[in-house]
């Protein structure tokens, strides 16, 4: 794959301005508020379950758009949902491979923050001392979350968690490299000057970059 580089500094901060202009991250981009209250952050959560899954991001979207529609947009919501009812939503929403074992994993994960957490990703938050590691392990702990999917939630969550910052999940570093802005989430640190919502912005701009395949409408190259 051939590499687009913007070498000058000014030139890496202007684009890096112009991806984080719409003040907006990955999650907010299609539809999904990141405000720092219960039922925003579970529908963030288990939008990272989606999006880790293989295939179509738009699938992720559509399905986690879809489990919202249907009324399941806290924790305490989806936790009450038949098994039977997420299998029908997710199928409809386009939904493929092992569909049930998926709905199983949502209902195992709904239901773990309502008995771990009162549903409010928050307390999860206080037992963890706002420690970022010790926040991650916590999340890593509930059930259908690794690693991925919480490098995809805290990339939306650390606008509002400013202590995990700096995150940059693997498709915002592959695009942050194909454009030459860095290579580590530190490096995209330094082009948000250090503030987490701004690097929440970047870093979803570049994850949609990546997933859209916009990188001809950035450098003018196909």
């Amino acid at each position: 794959m051939p590499t687009t580089l913007i070498t000058p500094v000014e030139d890496r901060k202007r684009l890096a301005r112009r991806l984080a202009g719409s003040g907006r991250g990955f999650a907010e981009e299609y539809g999904f508020r990141v405000t720092n209250n219960p039922a925003s952050l579970f529908q963030v959560l288990y939008l990272a379950v989606l999006l880790a899954r293989r295939g179509d991001f738009r699938r992720a979207l559509d399905s986690a758009l879809a489990l919202r529609d249907e009324g399941w947009d806290s924790a305490a919501r989806l936790a009450r949902s038949l098994h039977e009812d997420r299998v029908r939503v997710l199928r409809d929403s386009g939904q493929r491979g092992d569909v049930d074992a998926l709905a199983a994993a949502l209902g195992d994960l709904a239901r773990a923050v309502v008995e771990r957490y009162r549903g409010d990703l928050r307390r999860l938050r206080s037992v963890a001392h706002h420690d970022p590691a010790r926040e991650r392990a916590l999340l890593a702990d509930l059930p259908g979350v690794d690693e991925q999917v919480v490098d995809l939630f805290l990339r939306e969550a650390q606008a509002l968690w400013r202590e995990v910052a700096p995150v940059a999940d693997r498709r915002a570093l592959a695009a942050a490299r194909r454009l030459g802005l860095g290579r580590s989430a530190d490096d995209l640190a330094g082009l948000a000057s250090g503030e987490s919502e701004r690097l929440a912005w970047l870093v979803g701009a570049l994850a949609r970059v990546d997933l859209e395949h916009r990188y001809g409408e950035l450098t003018g190259r196909p």
